[in-house]
């Protein structure tokens, strides 16, 4: 049986007429930029995060680079974040002309620590931009009260979180704004790119609407250099589909995550993701390989660092990496999220932030592996999951 990271053939065979009925109703009304589709997803968006406003724009990037700008963040301003992300989370604020200054992640939740951040605060420091990764919201009343007690923005990239809450209360309505990504692997996804802006400040959210649309306040009146940022209707009415079934599905991905981190404790050398929070949403479930206990044995001679690992100074993801190919060999695709963290890119190698800067972010990043999970997982195919997982990692303990 083969077992892909990520499926929405199931998604879409359950879904078919409404999203065939959908999409054709716009294609018919002529209406495919702004209008009543767009404006009618927004609103129930923006209920389902508990926010006033939300914002429509072309991607989670996008939505990132607009709540920046809306907040009046660039050239000369410093934005404290984490580096074990997608480069996105960065390159935003690379793109309004600000510094991203990079802080580690605590090892058990992957997420930004809140204990180093402060050490990290300067001057120009004019926010912090916690990422929601793989789902899991970061602890957002700690950042909350850092922001607080010195004058900071706070922006949450919430590209991995649709359906995630902290405390009861959903991502993307605790800081100044939320950055929201419709890209399809997400929980909630588009048929192609799209973001979301969430805000509770009119003026913000007035300000971000004309930003996306070339600082276009009225028709052909532009009070500043903006974007063509827009969220098309074919895309709003596919994700106006989805949007009542997210908590369906978020509940599926808790109950295929509980099931991975029963069924795989105690395994020699993985250590599965931690149990998160109750408003933890799943987007990813990822494994730490520790260790290979009898890697010579077990691996045929074909354990060998990653070209990532070596290139770039980080540690040797050996054991990591044998297991993804057996485990590909076996059927089973998994994906690394991030084999290279954002702080040891090229693109920021003017930053100066050396091999062992971040140890905690580079070491994650040689260790983990995401297994697949989705909300159409089958039983059939988590049992082949687990069943791979544990005889090759049984296997290597097995020839130690």
């Amino acid at each position: 049986m083969h077992v892909p990271p990520f499926s929405l053939t199931e998604q879409l065979r359950q879904l078919g007429d409404t999203l065939d009925h959908a999409v054709l109703d716009v294609l018919r009304s002529g209406q495919y930029i702004g209008g009543a589709t767009i404006s009618d997803f927004e609103a129930a968006f923006a209920a389902s995060c508990g926010v006033p406003h939300a914002i429509g724009c072309n991607s989670g990037t996008d939505a990132l680079v607009l709540a920046l700008r809306g907040l009046g963040i660039g050239p000369g301003d410093e934005v404290i974040t984490s580096s074990f992300s997608f480069f996105a989370t960065a390159e935003a604020i690379s793109a309004v002309g600000a510094t991203p200054v990079f802080v580690d992640v605590d090892p058990d939740t992957y997420l930004i620590d809140p204990d180093r951040i402060e050490a990290a605060i300067t001057p120009a420091t004019k926010a912090l931009m916690p990422v929601h990764l793989f789902g899991r919201p970061v602890d957002m009343e700690r950042i909350g009260a850092i922001a607080a007690a010195h004058g900071l923005r706070v922006i949450e990239d919430c590209a991995q979180a649709s359906g995630a809450s902290w405390a009861g209360r959903p991502v993307g309505s605790w800081g100044d704004a939320g950055a929201f990504s419709f890209f399809p692997t997400k929980n909630l996804g588009a048929a192609g790119d799209g973001g979301m802006v969430t805000c509770r400040d009119p003026e913000l959210a007035q300000r971000i609407r004309e930003l996306a649309v070339h600082g276009m306040p009225r028709r052909y009146l532009h009070t500043e250099l903006g974007y063509n940022s827009r969220l098309d209707a074919l895309q709003a009415a596919v994700l106006a589909v989805k949007l009542p079934h997210l908590p369906r599905w978020v509940e599926r991905r808790r109950a295929i995550a509980e099931r991975y981190q029963r069924e795989l404790a105690g395994l020699p050398g993985l250590l599965p993701a931690a149990p998160g929070p109750e408003g933890h949403s799943w987007n990813q479930f990822v494994v730490r390989v520790l260790h290979c206990p009898a890697a010579s044995a077990a691996c045929g001679g074909r354990c060998t660092p990653a070209a990532d690992s070596a290139s770039y100074g980080l540690p040797e993801a050996r054991c990591r990496d044998w297991l993804k190919l057996q485990l590909q060999e076996a059927g089973v695709t998994t994906i690394i999220y991030y084999p290279i963290p954002i702080h040891r890119q090229p693109a920021y190698a003017d930053l100066g932030y050396g091999p062992g800067s971040l140890p905690v972010t580079e070491r994650l990043c040689a260790e983990v592996l995401s297994l697949p999970i989705f909300p159409e997982l089958s039983a059939e195919q988590q049992d082949s999951v687990i069943a791979a997982v544990r005889r090759l990692v049984g296997a290597q303990a097995l020839a130690a």
